[in-house]
Order: C-alpha cells, then structure tokens, then sequence
C-alpha cells in the first residue's frame, strides 16, 4: 500500500535507451501522482537536460536512471551528478537488468539512492521509489 504523500511539482527525469522501459517508468511515476516527468534517451542527453534545467533554475529533484546504455551509462551519470555541485544531493534511482554484486556496491559507492532490478512490478519499483522519497524529501 503506498500511503508516501508526494510533492507532485519535484522534476523527475527518466532515462532510459529504450522507449518503452521509459513510457513505462515515466506512465508509473505520473499515476504515483509527478506532473512533472521528463525523458532522456541516455546518459549524454540526461546531462544536457539536467544543465539546462538548471541553468534556467528549475532543476531536477530525481532523477530514474537504467544502468545499461550507449554513450553514457546510468553508472557514469550518476558519479558525473554526484561530482557537480547542483546535483550532488539530486535523489537518484538506478534501474537494470543487471543483480551482480560488484555492481551494486559500484552504485552504493558512487552515492545511489537505491537500485530496482528488471523486470519489477509496479508495487516494487514504488516501494523502492519510496526508500528514496522518504530519505531526500521526507514523507510530507
């Protein structure tokens, strides 16, 4: 049961290379209530978003990422946020396929919020969505 009241003005980015692993991400995160969901095809196109989003002073509160991409992996992404004074603290949540140990602690170390494996279902991806609501936002 989701009982999380979300800030449904906080800017949300989802990237993702394939289109539909992002409509689904970016449908589940408008039916928990985001009016504010954006999309990018990978990790290069993340980061030109979240600048200009910032350079226009509305930037990005979370930030959904898949691991596995060309150009530019989530991995890279989120150590690239975390190294940039905006986005040190922006709320990250890695999404994959992938379940190996050494990638995990990679994620953990590199400062993720938390990590979704593929494929999840909605209540899983929301109660892990959650863990890293509750911890950045709190639950208001």
């Amino acid at each position: 049961m989701n009982n999380v009241k979300y800030n449904a003005e906080l800017k949300v980015l989802v990237v993702d290379d394939m289109m539909t692993m992002r409509k689904i991400l970016s449908q589940q995160l408008r039916t928990m209530g985001f009016n504010h969901v954006h999309e990018a095809v990978d990790g290069i196109a993340a980061w030109d978003a979240l600048e200009k989003a910032a350079a226009e002073k509305k930037p990005f509160d979370i930030v959904v990422s898949d691991w596995n991409m060309p150009n530019m992996k989530g991995i890279d992404l989120l150590k690239k946020c975390r190294n940039n004074v905006i986005y040190k603290t922006v709320a990250f949540l890695i999404v994959t396929a992938e379940a190996e140990i050494s990638q995990v602690k990679e994620a953990v170390v590199a400062g993720v919020d938390n990590y979704v494996v593929k494929p999840f279902t909605p209540a899983s991806f929301t109660e892990k969505f959650n863990l890293v609501y509750e911890k950045r936002f709190g639950s208001k």
